[in-house]
């Protein structure tokens, strides 16, 4: 019953996500634990604030850690944003803005969408025309939707929103680490991301960064919990955020000075989270979109030379997720399977109206390598033409090498 110790296999994760984590993470995540209230743990607290922020593209106070998965951070910051009753606009592209949705439905909110067909983006004048129309308290979109591997142009976004008195929200989950990120230049009220994609760790964290203007609005929900009140609490006049654990107004009293006691903090993911952004930093931001953009441009050149057809919108293409269709008469669990258990590489099927019909090839984090891209491209023609399909053979490898130069 005590089964063994465990020792997965030495997968290449070349799928939209989770991807293989960054060995200094690893490492980094097996150093000692520390109190949640040591000095030593309060300043590591800190130096994240100040790692995240040149990430994020902001000077914003409010720059910390969500304890829990991606998912975490979007659902703090929705249901810590958004009342019941409130008028909240989505911009819908993918599986990710009806994630967005979900969650405002089980908050109360009065949901708006704008939405475009799978594989493209809304444009700027039809959120701007959709804010007009609805007059939402919150507009919420993706950024990167893995599910089509489209990202939302944001540049005049949070300009809008801010005209029309509303606050904005971002998930960018799928792009932080990999495509830039500018939330002051962008006017973005709260952005949250995750680590387990272009930041190269494993699920569990979720930075998130909250502007003054958004932090304001929840500082007027805040109601300390009663067991950790003292004679000078003093809450908020608004209404109570409807989590405890994901009660935003509470874990930035936590990251504050107060370090007013919420839960105990995640120490081995802070670890994790810290050492990915000195990874980020220390390859320098603009390097490592450069790279990202090299290891998406040569994945894409791989999989036309071999005749396959790429999903959506290349104007608007996420660098570290590629969609291509599954060639008609081919399997594509067959080929997945064969991927895995010949070459020890995972690629990813698809969602919604997109499954059996699309499989999307991730490279990014400690993935986005030139010969990670090479090895993923080579063995699809593999196990393609094992499936019968007839291909250019040899032709991949070498249009990806020369795409990546580019």
């Amino acid at each position: 019953m005590l089964f063994g110790e465990i020792d997965p296999p030495q997968r290449l994760l070349m799928g939209p996500g989770p991807i293989n984590a960054h060995p200094r993470v690893l490492r980094a995540m097996s150093a000692d634990l520390l109190g949640q209230f040591d000095p030593e743990m309060t300043g590591f607290m800190n130096q994240v604030m100040a790692l995240y922020r040149p990430i994020f593209g902001t000077q914003n106070k409010w720059t910390m850690l969500v304890d829990g998965t991606a998912r975490a951070g979007i659902e703090a910051a929705l249901v810590s944003l958004v009342s019941p009753g409130d008028v909240v606009l989505v911009v819908n592209f993918g599986r990710f803005g009806l994630l967005l949705t979900e969650i405002l439905q089980r908050i109360g909110a009065v949901i708006e969408t704008i939405e475009a067909p799978w594989g493209e983006v809304v444009p700027l004048e039809r959120i701007e025309a959709a804010i007009a129309r609805a007059h939402p308290k919150i507009v919420a979109t993706i950024h990167g939707d893995t599910s089509t591997t489209m990202a939302q142009p944001l540049e005049g976004f949070g300009a809008l929103c801010r005209a029309a008195g509303a606050l904005s929200y971002v998930d960018a989950t799928a792009t932080i680490g990999g495509m830039e990120l500018a939330a002051d230049r962008w006017d973005v009220d709260v952005v949250t991301g995750g680590l387990q994609k272009c930041l190269g760790g494993p699920s569990g964290s979720a930075p998130i960064t909250i502007s003054d203007r958004a932090a304001e609005h929840i500082g007027k929900r805040r109601h300390v919990e009663q067991g950790i009140r003292g004679a000078d609490t003093v809450d908020g006049q608004g209404p109570r955020i409807r989590s405890n654990y994901f009660d935003l107004a509470m874990i930035m009293d936590y990251w504050s000075d107060k370090r007013l006691n919420h839960h105990t903090e995640a120490t081995s993911m802070l670890y994790a989270a810290r050492e990915c952004a000195r990874i980020v930093l220390g390859e320098g931001l603009e390097a490592r979109y450069a790279r990202h953009a090299a290891a998406g441009r040569a994945m894409t050149a791989g999989l036309r030379a071999m005749g396959l057809t790429v999903f959506g919108d290349d104007r608007h293409r996420m660098t570290n997720v590629t969609g291509v269709y599954i060639p008609d008469g081919v399997d594509g669990e067959a080929v997945r399977m064969a991927m895995r258990e010949l070459f020890e590489i995972e690629i990813g099927t698809a969602f919604g109206p997109l499954q059996g019909k699309v499989w999307r090839l991730g490279a990014m984090g400690y993935n986005a390598m030139k010969h990670k891209v090479l090895l993923t491209l080579a063995a699809l023609e593999s196990c393609l033409r094992m499936e019968g399909f007839a291909l250019p053979l040899g032709e991949a490898v070498p249009a990806a090498m020369q795409a990546w130069d580019a």
